[in-house]
């Protein structure tokens, strides 16, 4: 970069990019450098991520916030980094190689804010064994104390091969930015672009915002007459959601939870790490139908679809993809599928990559068949073949081996079941009262696949049980959930398979969800206590769902 054009930029009174750049232009990017200031103790910053871009086209610092995503500068991607915003999402342009706690990876995808200079970039393998940065929630406050690692040039050194760190202090903040100024000598320098801009609270780092410009006072290759440190940040904490959202992306285990709230519908993923995305109103961003009445969910292929009782007593559907969007807005399948009567229950399942739909209208059973091609049959009464059973109040489906469909009804304050076999044929209602010695009334129930057997819990008038449906047909005796859940009165039950868990969602006439799980060797986790608080309303009944 030639002194001449930076100098026409100062007089500007425009920020240098922080990165380093092509020859000859101020607005461009050259090879790293880090922060003015001292050198980072060994381990310390472990998250600190060094990016190469190119064939050391530029250099710039990251944060890994997930295994598999650094959070960093677009202008690092940008074909103008003075243009941030002009960055599009997908592959980068560029080869770009990561290198965070001594591993490295390469970057496979971009996702990019539009209205500040952030990104966040996939890395094609993740990285395990280093502790990640989490993204601050609370906005940031004028004359808090921050700290910058990087890898940067420092006021001495071309291209350090050593992670640096330097103090600065807030000085102002904005609907998208943070303004420092360094002090004790730091600043921020090429290479820094994209750095963490992190602050301690109660003894632990946390992420507020992203390097993106500054004077560079004090930094090698800067005229000695350019004193000022101040410096241009991205902040973080305003969209943590969208972070989370994003990584939420990621390919590895997570869950879905789909709350209905009064007549509002809820939904969130739970990642790999055990955190959640923030929940979001599904009705508006996948279309109003007036209300939710019931709804289920079912994960196939890594989307998870949805299938809801409107408002206007129709059924729709809509597919949450595994980009994190819904890539498929609610449709009205009483138009498009069959037209119905007076729906009044509905369950999901999945078989294979096909998607099977059972509801309660008018008080038949009906059954439907969305390929995987994405080609539906009509619904079709199944009752008939499996004998009439009247006053059903909660239903509950399941793919199993052999490509069956397994059905649990409460009906009468009992539980009954039925199977659809790879044929198609139909057996007829058996009682699992009967068969596992269920006594109590029941309100609720959900069923879900173990390896081949079948996971059923219900509620009952006296608490929550269990019990299991072997491949052979025969039934386990109904087991208490009291020693597992506690002391609690459910309203409402769901269950999915994850991994070679079953995992169990209770809604408890307290406003709450308890998630628990029977893992593979019979053993039961301890009840956790899914954070409702963010949700609005009286929690009526939540889906718990396996995408995966």
């Amino acid at each position: 970069m030639s002194r001449k054009s930076q100098a026409r930029s100062l007089r500007a009174g425009v920020l240098v990019a922080a990165a380093a750049a092509t020859a000859g232009t101020l607005s461009s990017f050259s090879p790293a450098g880090a922060v003015v200031g001292d050198a980072a103790a060994d381990g310390s910053y472990a998250f600190a991520a060094r990016l190469v871009i190119g064939d050391n086209v530029r250099s710039c610092t990251g944060a890994l916030v997930d295994r598999s995503w650094v959070l960093t500068a677009a202008s690092c991607f940008a074909d103008d980094p003075a243009q941030p915003q002009a960055l599009a999402a997908g592959a980068p342009k560029w080869k770009t190689t990561v290198t965070v706690g001594g591993k490295s990876a390469e970057v496979s995808a971009l996702v990019p804010r539009a209205d500040r200079d952030l990104v966040m970039a996939r890395l094609a393998t993740p990285v395990d064994g280093v502790a990640t940065l989490p993204v601050a929630t609370a906005a940031p406050v004028a004359g808090q104390a921050l700290r910058v690692p990087a890898y940067g040039r420092t006021k001495d050194e071309w291209v350090p091969n050593k992670l640096h760190s330097g103090a600065f202090s807030l000085d102002s903040v904005s609907a998208t930015t943070v303004a420092t100024t360094g002090t004790g000598g730091a600043a921020i320098c090429k290479g820094d672009t994209g750095a963490p801009v992190v602050r301690e609270v109660n003894g632990k780092a946390e992420l507020v915002a992203v390097a993106s410009r500054s004077w560079q006072g004090g930094c090698l290759g800067v005229p000695a007459t350019e004193t000022r440190t101040g410096a241009s940040n991205s902040r973080v904490d305003d969209v943590a959601g969208w972070v989370q959202q994003v990584r939420a992306t990621a390919v590895g285990w997570k869950t879905q939870a789909l709350v209905r709230s009064d007549a509002n519908l809820f939904f969130a993923s739970r990642l790999y790490d055990g955190s959640w995305t923030p929940f979001e109103d599904v009705q508006a961003v996948a279309g109003n139908i007036g209300g939710v009445r019931a709804a289920s969910s079912v994960g196939i292929n890594g989307d998870t679809h949805v299938v809801a009782l409107g408002g206007d007593g129709h059924l729709h559907y809509a597919v949450h993809s595994l980009d994190g969007g819904w890539g498929q807005k609610f449709v009205d399948l009483n138009t498009t599928v069959s037209d119905l009567g007076n729906i009044t229950q509905v369950t999901i399942a999945s078989v294979g990559g096909d998607l099977h739909v059972v509801v309660v209208a008018d008080g038949y059973l009906f059954h439907n068949v969305r390929s995987e091609n994405g080609q539906w049959t009509s619904f079709k009464v199944v009752t008939d073949v499996t004998g009439p059973l009247s006053g059903i109040t909660s239903i509950s489906a399941a793919g199993a081996a052999g490509g069956e469909l397994h059905i649990a009804a409460v009906a009468g304050g009992k539980v009954y079941h039925t199977a659809r076999f790879a044929t198609g044929s139909w057996s007829r209602w058996g009682s699992v009262a009967e068969a596992a010695g269920a006594t109590a009334p029941v309100s609720a129930v959900a069923v879900t696949r173990q390896n081949n057997d079948l996971n059923l819990a219900l509620i009952a008038s006296d608490g929550q049980y269990h019990t299991m449906r072997y491949a052979s047909g025969s039934w386990q005796p109904v087991r208490s959930l009291g020693s597992v859940v506690g002391n609690v009165t459910g309203t409402g039950i769901s269950a999915a398979t994850v991994d070679t868990d079953a995992v169990f969602a209770v809604t408890t006439n307290d406003n709450k969800v308890l998630l628990t799980a029977r893992h593979a060797d019979g053993g039961w986790a301890a009840p956790e206590d899914l954070n409702l608080t963010a949700i609005p309303g009286n929690h009526t009944g939540t889906v718990i769902t396996s995408s995966l």
